[in-house]
């Protein structure tokens, strides 16, 4: 049962992915055809945050009180069909509105997803949460090839959406019913106690918040940095996302060996400190290939720090492993919406490969507050303690 649910949540997170990279894949096209410019579309992306922002914090409660399983499915249903209205805008207004939807669906299932691998992550006893993350990536990678395919053949993107919704939904179906059901996910009469976020939890948001945003720099401006920065050609300024996207998903497949070895403080610890020289080096080198070598040390940096934040949030308290996982996840996703609002207008004052110095702060302030990942305390638990009805199953694995 454990491994059939993992492979479900595995699912889960290729299905999202996939379905958020084929928005980004189609992004030129549905510009034009919603005949806004550069400045207009970068303001409506933050309606796409908004409304994943509003979503998680739907979607969290919801997940303790009815149960993952149950919101995971409902979340896809809802990501994966609003995935057609953007392709379908034709003004700026109805993109704006078809990405406050679409980030909505996408948020909905970014929390509730996260909340089911924490009780995966809880029943089979060790580390792997890095893992999920991995598979993202890989269904983003998907999207890109598919997309690229149907764009080449000229398909218009409501078309492609259309039939990336089919696939995804089929693919929802089958894995729904592995979805791990636990025991103490009641559907209680009358309101929900509520609980004050600890402490702990907003400092471990405080993290993600600086940590994503260090990740959304390196999407928003690491192929401008090489084209702008170096001069270097298109095609090799691609390099620059490319090899930091690369070394993401290679990290987060070796990181779940990593924490079990080390645990969770180290590896976002000496992650966090490899990122901050990784930044540098592709700050300060004149030369493309030492730049590019930057990006890649970058990315393995931060690959495996942001999956150990939302593990910790859920098992500070599995009650209410959404809510917790909810605000860790979304106060991320601010910060990595804010990555172009704090480099841009910086760039007015310094050079742009400058600017990065201040992730590399960031990055160095992540290392001085790893040990927040370290015991929660009473109440918390560990992915190293298996739930006593799924310990049996769990010692059966491989």
């Amino acid at each position: 049962m454990i491994r059939r649910a993992r492979l479900a949540t595995f699912a889960f997170f290729a299905l999202n992915g996939f379905v958020m990279g084929m928005w980004v894949v189609h992004i030129p096209v549905i510009e034009h055809r919603a005949g806004v410019d550069h400045a207009t579309f970068g303001l409506l992306l933050l309606l796409l945050g908004g409304g994943a922002f509003v979503g998680m914090q739907v979607a969290g409660p919801l997940a303790d009180r009815f149960g993952a399983h149950r919101v995971v499915p409902v979340s896809a249903l809802l990501c994966t069909t609003l995935l057609i209205l953007p392709g379908l805008a034709t003004s700026g207004l109805a993109l704006g509105a078809a990405l406050l939807a679409l980030g909505f669906g996408n948020g909905c299932l970014d929390v509730s997803m996260n909340a089911h691998a924490v009780e995966v992550e809880h029943a089979y006893g060790r580390t792997i949460m890095s893992a999920f993350h991995a598979v993202w990536s890989v269904g983003g990678f998907a999207a890109a090839l598919v997309g690229a395919r149907t764009l080449s053949w000229g398909w218009a993107p409501a078309t492609t959406f259309a039939l990336a919704t089919g696939l995804t939904l089929v693919a929802a179906a089958v894995a729904s019913p592995a979805l791990l059901r636990r025991a103490t996910a009641k559907v209680e009469k009358g309101p929900r106690p509520r609980r004050k976020t600890p402490v702990r939890i907003w400092a471990l948001a405080g993290l993600a918040l600086l940590l994503m945003l260090s990740e959304g720099v390196a999407n928003d401006w690491s192929v401008l940095h090489l084209s702008t920065v170096l001069d270097a050609p298109a095609a090799t300024a691609a390099f620059a996302y490319g090899s930091f996207a690369a070394a993401m998903t290679i990290g987060r497949l070796l990181t779940d060996r990593v924490v079990g070895r080390f645990g969770p403080v180290a590896v976002v610890r000496y992650g966090a400190a490899v990122a901050a020289v990784g930044i540098v080096v592709a700050s300060l080198t004149p030369w493309i290939p030492l730049a590019l070598a930057g990006w890649t040390l970058f990315g393995i940096g931060l690959s495996g720090t942001v999956p150990q934040l939302f593990s910790a949030a859920g098992h500070t308290d599995r009650e209410y492993a959404g809510v917790y996982v909810s605000r860790v996840a979304g106060l991320g996703y601010l910060g990595m919406l804010a990555g172009p609002m704090i480099i841009g207008p910086l760039t007015h004052l310094v050079a742009l490969n400058l600017a990065f110095l201040l992730i590399a702060v960031f990055c160095l302030v992540a290392v001085g507050a790893a040990g927040i990942l370290g015991p929660a305390g009473t109440g918390a638990a560990s992915p190293e303690a298996p739930a006593p009805e799924h310990r049996e199953a769990a010692t059966r694995r491989p």
